[in-house]
């Protein structure tokens, strides 16, 4: 095996069991990943320079290819279930063999990286590709390390991407032809089946989410800025609900977008880059991640152009609603330049109601915060998944990030509201989803709506305002808020039809009460009296 790179570690690709490559190819920068990647045909470049990319047919993630491995270390630790399914030792065994033994005569690209900001927290990690855009994703999603530091570098966790190896369902104890299978004990994870790039920082994100909490962090699905005045606000979301549109804020300073660690010092970046979704983006309304679909870098997934002029149509949805945009953080102006800040001062969980009856913006009390957390409510939005309809779907993912969470979700909930308790920090509740009517009927919340919301909240101006107790879900509605019409901040008063709405909640609610009796067993009696029950 030929290793090539001006950054190689001593510590070789041997330790994960691969041997007989062609090359590997060692810690490329931009431009030498860009050269390989158009030279080997796996991408094009647009007229702005950005790399664009297909992914075939998986165009989001693959949760039911998603496994881990059963081994004596973490059984005890995982909450097993339809989210983190087992694979026994010996099947992941056998495909860690097959993974080797198929990348044998192959090139493969390596980089080595590190996930998490606070270096007295961050978790080296390498990721090992035959695809040299995939490694330039890598390079983009994580945290480079000083050029000195390579030469050196022993990973704590490694990723083997081999996204053109084919499982055997029958032979490999897999659903499909796809596996993402983590391994706590070998800590390493195999990917195969799938091109689709966000599965590699997923699958660092749930290992992550595993090994943070015993070290007293509490690892966060959410996006993460810091205010003039030194004030970090956090917001939680599942993918399409604006965590990444609301936190890329001209006025304040981006942590990060996606994944947060919550530690006794502050709120920390786990990445070194943004993975936003593009399709529709306007240049007014999201100026800043609008201009990174032109840079070069910037890696586009899904996204249409036209082969002849190089020219991109973000309006397209052709391949998939989910295109993506991956970018280093610092193509976005008003970066925080280490990825760190302080205890947070708000709290923002963001969902996308499907139902249009959520008020745009409710303040929470210490409980509900611990019961919306838990609940998760939101809709995913299609093409985020693999095999979802062109319409939202109404789902409850814990801690607003189910399918990334090992451990049980009271862990996380019981850390939140430990480090809430000791912080004083507030919450807020946003709906940026449906107004005026449920989807197909109403519409989505105006962007500059929510933005005005949610800039009242985190200046303080909110929390001074007069609120009105919504009858159904219990909330605390603000009656009034600087930029957006007054009428718009209680939801009844938007619907044309006021019996079709009171029917919707009561639906709703019936759908929070019948999720959350699996969680009651876990939480006290004042969150369980903060929740949401359906009226007799």
């Amino acid at each position: 095996m030929e290793n090539i790179g001006a950054a190689i570690s001593r510590h070789g690709l041997d330790l994960h069991g691969l041997v007989n490559l062609r090359k590997a190819h060692w810690n490329l920068n931009v431009a030498a990943l860009y050269g390989a990647s158009l030279w080997r045909g796996e991408s094009q470049l647009s007229e702005g320079g950005a790399m664009v990319v297909l992914t075939g047919k998986h165009t989001g993630r693959s949760p039911k290819d998603k496994f881990i491995a059963r081994e004596a270390s973490s059984e005890q630790n995982i909450w097993w279930g339809d989210v983190n399914v087992a694979m026994d030792e010996d099947g992941f065994d056998r495909l860690h063999r097959k993974v080797c033994g198929y990348l044998q005569g192959r090139d493969v690209f390596v980089q080595d990286v590190y996930a998490g900001a606070d270096p007295d927290y961050r978790l080296p990690v390498r990721v090992v590709s035959e695809s040299a855009w995939h490694s330039l994703f890598a390079r983009n999603m994580f945290i480079q390390p000083r050029p000195d530091a390579l030469a050196d570098f022993m990973p704590g966790f490694t990723v083997i991407h081999a996204p053109y190896c084919h499982a055997d369902p029958e032979v490999d104890g897999t659903n499909s032809e796809s596996f993402i299978v983590v391994n706590f004990a070998r800590r390493l994870v195999l990917i195969g089946g799938t091109v689709y790039a966000g599965e590699i920082k997923k699958s660092i994100f749930s290992v992550l989410n595993y090994l943070l909490p015993e070290r007293d962090v509490l690892p966060m699905h959410c996006s993460a800025n810091i205010g003039p005045e030194g004030d970090t606000a956090i917001f939680f979301g599942l993918s399409g609900t604006g965590k990444t549109t609301l936190s890329a804020d001209a006025s304040r300073s981006l942590i990060g977008d996606d994944e947060h660690g919550w530690s006794p010092k502050g709120v920390f970046n786990f990445e070194g880059g943004c993975y936003a979704k593009v399709i529709r983006l306007d240049a007014e309304s999201e100026p800043e991640i609008y201009a990174t679909t032109g840079r070069f870098g910037t890696v586009l997934e899904n996204v249409v152009m036209d082969p002849a002029s190089g020219q991109l149509d973000l309006d397209d949805a052709r391949h998939t609603e989910n295109t993506r945009a991956s970018y280093p953080l610092d193509f976005i102006p008003n970066i925080c330049a280490d990825g760190q800040g302080g205890q947070p001062k708000n709290i923002v969980m963001l969902t996308a109601d499907a139902f249009g009856v959520l008020p745009p913006i409710s303040s929470l009390t210490p409980d509900q915060a611990m019961y919306h957390f838990l609940s998760g409510y939101t809709a995913r939005v299609a093409g985020t998944e693999k095999g979802m309809g062109s319409e939202p779907s109404a789902t409850f993912s814990t801690c607003f990030g189910a399918p990334f969470m090992p451990r049980h979700p009271s862990v996380y909930a019981k850390m939140l509201g430990d480090k809430m308790a000791a912080t004083g920090a507030k919450c807020w509740l946003v709906n940026t989803g449906w107004t005026g009517g449920a989807y197909g009927t109403g519409s989505r919340m105006k962007i500059a709506h929510t933005r005005a919301m949610v800039q009242a909240a985190l200046s303080g101006g909110l929390s001074q305002a007069a609120t009105a107790r919504h009858p159904a879900f219990g909330l605390a509605m603000p009656e009034a808020c600087p930029n957006v019409p007054s009428e718009v901040l209680n939801p009844r008063n938007t619907w044309g039809d006021k019996r079709a709405y009171d029917l919707t909640v009561r639906d709703l609610t019936q759908r929070f009460e019948a999720n959350f009796k699996q969680f009651e067993p876990y939480v006290g009696e004042t969150v369980r009296e903060a929740g949401i029950r359906a009226a007799a």
